[in-house]
């Protein structure tokens, strides 16, 4: 057994070990300390992640704290489908090659000056975030060849100027798909855990819910962190080359559109349509999720092999899915339930607007010591919502305020979510700029989501 194999198992056996509460069900206990070594495992990573929470499942059918039907009931959530459903859409967007259309199309547009250039990979991002999950699929996978392109046409020279214009567009475009992934339950992977985890809180969150209380302070972000970055990386700077010729000679290698670039365009329409009006027209946002899949498996813009090699959309169905079961038993057998109203006692003095804000802050900067958004989701998601809602916040108030901070967090750092290490990678930006530009930025953010969004949430009737 490895070292960080055997620390986890460590902190399960502690848990295990140590006493339970008079109140809470044995078998509760038995299945927290599973969880918080699943959770632990996560963070240390002894073993790939979807690995880890197999082993999870695994010691709860063990020590029989989970019975065969009740350790698969997570396989049959549909939000795991939805995940999933999401990774293939992604697939179709790069693979047909609209994903690259469509940025190249953007700088055409907006490509005529630095700042212009940055506003032009936000929006491509933006664009593409309500049907890709993975932001490493969006940012590194599609913006950041697009970005290394710019780069090579805008500032070839290693001069001072040509430098900073590449540390502004890099730290754009990851500031931008931070901000996009907050902007959508299908924009990043651990939104739909998030969306789980308050559901069994008995906090209900729909796509569409998400998304328009997302749309104004999301979009404030996206205009104002750009400009701040700017200020920061690259006023006054004016590049050379002609981004927008680049990429209209991009555009004209690839040639008009392709039938599979149609097919795609007109499924992934129909289902943010679907999506948008699904409660008003009686359609599960899975479902359309699922029938847009087979309808590029149909039309061959699709393989199932592709399907079947897409390894992370595989990995985060068993990681999700596991998750997702033990969160839901603990709710079960009544855990989450006594823990609340444990805390619900102890802060009963503190109103919950000043403690709901300090809830924010400290579980926003605690992504310092994550390198995943997923891993601090699954440790720190489901408690501090239980606080805030034993404080008194407004029930959708507090879950969407900290699920929109499990995505905006990961600016902070160069490490804080998948695609910051492969742009943080290029070179391009010093590590004392990323990390200065990320705390900035992030007071930025707060400011806008909490002083923005809690107007729009207040018109929209959240509280």
């Amino acid at each position: 057994m490895s070292p960080r194999l055997a620390l986890v198992t460590l902190i399960g056996l502690l848990i295990w070990a140590a006493p339970a509460p008079d109140a809470v069900d044995p078998r509760a206990w038995r299945l927290l300390a599973i969880f918080v070594a699943t959770v632990a495992g996560i963070i240390i990573k002894p073993l790939p992640i979807g690995a880890m929470a197999l082993v999870g499942l695994a010691a709860a059918l063990a020590t029989r704290t989970l019975t065969i039907a009740e350790a698969l009931s997570g396989f049959a959530n549909a939000t795991v489908w939805l995940v999933v459903s999401a990774f293939f859409l992604a697939a179709g967007f790069i693979k047909t090659g609209l994903g690259a259309r469509i940025a190249y199309a953007l700088v055409t547009r907006f490509g005529r000056s630095t700042l212009g250039l940055g506003y032009s990979l936000v929006g491509a991002d933006l664009v593409l975030a309500p049907l890709i999950p993975s932001n490493t699929a969006r940012a590194g996978g599609i913006v950041f060849p697009i970005l290394q392109s710019l780069a090579r046409v805008t500032a070839g020279s290693e001069s001072t100027g040509h430098r900073r214009t590449r540390a502004f567009l890099t730290l754009a475009a990851y500031n931008g798909t931070v901000v996009t992934s907050a902007m959508f339950v299908t924009a990043m992977v651990a939104n739909p855990l998030v969306v789980q985890m308050a559901s069994e809180q008995g906090v209900a969150m729909t796509w569409r819910l998400w998304a328009l209380a997302a749309l104004l302070p999301g979009a404030a972000s996206l205009v104002v962190v750009p400009i701040v970055i700017y200020a920061m990386c690259a006023r006054g700077v004016t590049p050379d080359g002609d981004a927008p010729g680049a990429a209209r000679e991009a555009l004209a290698r690839l040639g008009p559109l392709t039938r599979g670039e149609q097919v795609m365009a007109a499924v992934s329409i129909a289902l943010l349509a679907a999506w948008i009006l699904g409660p008003a027209i009686g359609v599960d946002t899975t479902a359309a999720a699922v029938v847009a899949i087979a309808a590029l498996l149909v039309t061959g813009v699709l393989s199932w092999d592709d399907l079947a090699s897409d390894r992370e959309a595989w990995n985060t169905f068993v990681w999700f899915a596991a998750l997702g079961t033990m969160a839901a038993y603990l709710g079960e057998f009544g855990l989450t339930g006594w823990f609340t109203g444990e805390v619900r006692s102890m802060v009963g003095g503190v109103g919950w607007v000043p403690g709901f804000l300090g809830l924010v802050l400290i579980y926003f900067y605690t992504h310092y010591f994550f390198a995943s958004n997923t891993a601090h989701v699954s440790a720190m998601y489901a408690p501090f919502l239980a606080v805030a809602l034993a404080l008194g916040t407004p029930p959708l108030l507090a879950a969407l305020g900290l699920g929109f901070s499990s995505s905006l967090f990961a600016g902070l750092t160069h490490y804080g979510t998948g695609p910051a290490p492969i742009l943080s990678g290029s070179g391009h930006v010093p590590l004392g700029t990323w990390w200065k530009v990320g705390l900035i930025v992030s007071v930025a953010n707060i400011a806008i989501w909490l002083v923005v969004g809690a107007i729009w949430w207040r018109i929209i009737g959240l509280w």
